[in-house]
């Protein structure tokens, strides 16, 4: 089985197939789904080494995440990165997980850089001055960030509003009365951690709203569930309660479903960034800051990847996502 037989089969050219198959964006979107489905029917699989060897690719990309916090605990980033490498592997390339030790004498990741054995990196949960960074410009190595990070020159980044999220949900809020509003928070400087909770703070001190409910907790269900009861039991409890990423939400729900103040006129308003996790016991509809899909997001960073690794400009590829808010049945 060849492209000539695709071709042939298709009625058009063998450098179009060609093109079609690795993905090139000058090649229509119908067009492409014709080929790929036609290769598939006839089992055709490229030869990806010789592919290699003539393009001079790995075709082969990797995901740096840091091993504390862990963020494979997270659904959220773990349903991400699944979808990216779902996208990636349509175009024959594979995603290699590399956790990355911040206190061990070298990152695990520079080794592959330095051996050219992956194309380009992803660098995940990015700090505002990244120390992951600069070795990768230096090296003028290929990598996108999924999020926002200060350097000297542009680079490629993929990233949500992370402060619009929080600052909307906080004035949504406040104009339905609440003053006593809290925030749990991870408890590190990531970011898009950092990032939410400043949209949190600067949506109080625009109203001129106390912060006293502000809380950092671990990234676990017990650190949300624990930090809600005990805030629950202040002598000026909050009304209304923000949690800055799910796993904390599903702990803070569990303990106000306890208290009995999940719903009801009682209730204190709950807003759960990303919403409940699929596998939450709570099955209240809350109020969420939702970023867009997880197939959604697979397509954006994939498709931006493969840009970068075709030596796309990387001013081009700078995508800020907005968040939307839904106030579900508990705001």
């Amino acid at each position: 089985m060849s492209l000539k037989d695709i071709a042939k089969a298709l009625g058009i050219s063998v450098t179009t197939v060609s093109r079609a198959l690795n993905g090139y964006d000058d090649v229509s979107a119908d067009t492409r789904a014709r080929v790929e489905a036609e290769a598939q029917r006839r089992g055709y699989r490229p030869n990806t080494f010789a592919r290699r060897l003539k393009m001079g690719k790995i075709d082969a990309v990797g995901l740096v995440f840091p091993v504390r916090p862990a963020p494979l605990n997270n659904s959220v980033f773990f349903d991400m990165v699944a979808e990216i490498s779902r996208e990636l592997a349509r175009h024959e390339i594979d995603l290699l997980l590399i956790a990355d030790d911040e206190q061990a004498d070298k990152h695990s990741y520079m080794r592959l850089v330095q051996s050219r054995r992956v194309d380009a990196l992803i660098v995940a949960h990015t700090l505002e001055n990244d120390p992951r960074l600069e070795p990768l410009l230096a090296a003028g190595f290929p990598f996108l960030t999924l999020g926002r990070s200060s350097l000297p020159q542009p680079y490629a980044w993929f990233d949500f509003d992370n402060y619009a999220g929080t600052r909307a949900a906080t004035r949504y809020l406040i104009e339905r009365g609440h003053r006593r509003i809290a925030l749990l928070g991870e408890d590190n400087n990531q970011a898009f951690i950092v990032q939410r909770r400043c949209g949190y703070l600067d949506a109080l001190r625009e109203s001129g709203l106390s912060q006293a409910w502000l809380r950092r907790v671990p990234q676990t269900r017990r650190g949300g569930f624990q930090a809600t009861l005990a805030l629950l039991a202040l002598p000026e409890p909050p009304t209304a309660i923000i949690t800055d990423c799910n796993t904390h939400g599903d702990g803070a729900a569990m303990a106000l479903a306890q208290a009995g103040r999940l719903t009801g006129d009682d209730r204190v308003a709950l807003v759960v960034y990303d919403g409940l996790p699929e596998d939450s016991i709570i099955d209240v509809p809350v109020a969420a800051v939702v970023q867009s899909t997880r197939q959604g997001v697979g397509r954006q960073v994939a498709d931006m990847v493969r840009r970068l690794i075709a030596g796309d400009d990387v001013a081009t590829l700078q995508v800020l996502w907005q968040p939307e808010f839904r106030p579900g049945e508990t705001a």
